[in-house]
């Protein structure tokens, strides 16, 4: 297993306890900077942010099964106490739950469009990521679709010189419709519940050319009876491509869902299976 994958799993099963950077770096044989910079670049958060959305997800569910006081609940979810959670999540998600929903109060994103073969593209970023790669047919209809998922955020078209990160982000589209993987290290700005952020992550890994069932890709997290959760979490990915969830496939070989639509699916593995070495 990959080793961000493998560190993503560990971490939401220990999500109660408080894992050194350190010992994240001997699980994954990579040095702690390089860690925290491909964990970050892959899942959207550092591994202190993820584990702590981990805790908050444990949470809600010690409070959903068995009835048991909300103290009780907060322990066994690995927080000394409820001030210590908000605490918590102002300081290591760096907002408020609040916040965290209001569709994009206070970000700038920026955002191009571009015609491919498979359509047009809509491809955004904030400063710390691409935070949405959309497909349609008509260019008109991709900026308001923009605009309605991040209806409170300052939001520019942008032309020629783009910023660093953006025209990383365009290369790596372009390189990939020209038969190039994207690299996995781009960093994305995308906002998903734990569980989703670890089958993504599992995505971004699965090799170009090669395709895993829902099952599989349940069974590869950790959580085998999920793969219901798993097609969900395909469903709500918002960046085609650089989380490659046309490669999730039935266990019976049918196509599945895609956001973009069937016929582009099977036209990206079309074009995977050819292009890759045999």
């Amino acid at each position: 297993m990959d080793p961000i994958a493998f560190l993503s799993r560990y971490l939401h099963d220990h999500a109660e306890e408080s894992i050194p950077l350190t010992e994240m770096s001997r699980l994954t044989g990579y040095s702690p900077f390089h860690l925290q910079r491909q964990f970050k670049a892959t899942l959207g958060l550092t591994p202190k942010q993820f584990q702590l959305r981990c805790r908050i997800e444990r949470l809600k569910g010690n409070l959903r099964h068995d009835d048991p006081t909300v103290t009780q609940a907060l322990y066994d979810s690995g927080f000394a106490s409820s001030s210590r959670l908000y605490e918590r999540i102002d300081s290591d998600l760096g907002m408020t739950p609040a916040q965290y929903r209001a569709s994009g109060d206070g970000v700038t994103i920026s955002y191009l469009t571009f015609a491919t073969s498979l359509g047009y593209i809509l491809m955004a970023a904030t400063d710390r990521g691409l935070c949405r790669l959309d497909i349609a047919d008509r260019a008109e209809d991709l900026p308001p679709r923009l605009h309605a998922e991040f209806p409170r955020a300052s939001i520019h078209a942008v032309a020629p010189p783009f910023s660093p990160l953006l025209e990383a982000w365009l290369e790596a589209i372009r390189g990939y419709l020209n038969g190039r993987a994207i690299n996995p290290s781009l960093p994305i700005d995308i906002r998903g519940t734990a569980f989703q952020a670890r089958v993504w992550a599992f995505l971004r890994q699965i090799p170009r050319g090669e395709t895993r069932s829902y099952s599989e890709v349940a069974a590869a997290i950790g959580q085998p009876k999920a793969t219901r959760a798993v097609a969900n979490a395909c469903g709500q990915n918002r960046v085609a491509l650089a989380i490659a969830c046309h490669r999730v496939i039935r266990g019976n070989g049918a196509l599945g869902g895609y956001r973009w639509g069937l016929d582009r699916k099977q036209q990206l593995l079309d074009a995977e299976c050819s292009l890759s070495p045999r």
